[in-house]
């Protein structure tokens, strides 16, 4: 899924990568439980305080992949459920907007590779479930970064 951002892909990427705006504009996330110095840093996990729904439970983020400017890959572990999520940016500008001087649009893409099921609390989440929270959760911070970015554009 992916989402354009009337904004430059410097200020998204800064949006991903700052824990100080990553918990303003991700309502769930609380704040880092970790030092954040050197976030995003491939290999180096981060903790996060997490709301999950009335659940307080620990997210874990380990960047994998780091192109500064352009792509974003973590493994995160969502208490039990443990998946890979990837982000890319890409300039969109429109030829005619930019003619108009209208400003770029970043394309920011997410994607989110889980598992066909999830161990929670004594049962099982089977792969139907775990497609309909993952499509949730990339919506939902699609909406909320893109919210985030263009507020102060």
């Amino acid at each position: 899924m992916s989402s354009a951002i009337s904004a430059e892909p410097e200020r998204v990427w800064h949006a991903l990568t700052d824990p100080a705006e990553c918990i303003a504009w991700d309502e769930p996330r609380l704040s880092a439980l970790d030092p954040t110095d050197a976030y995003p840093k491939t290999g180096e996990t981060i903790r996060w305080r997490y709301q999950m729904g009335s659940i307080p439970i620990v997210m874990k983020e380990e960047p994998i992949e780091v192109v500064p400017g352009r792509k974003l890959r973590l493994k995160v572990a969502l208490g039990t459920i443990r998946f890979d999520q990837t982000f890319t940016l890409a300039l969109e500008q429109d030829p005619a907007e930019a003619e108009r001087e209208c400003g770029a649009k970043t394309l920011l893409g997410m994607k989110v590779v889980a598992s066909n099921s999830a161990p929670v609390l004594g049962t099982v989440i089977d792969r139907f479930e775990i497609r309909r929270i993952t499509v949730d959760r990339v919506d939902a911070t699609l909406r909320a970064i893109t919210k985030w970015c263009e507020s102060d554009a």
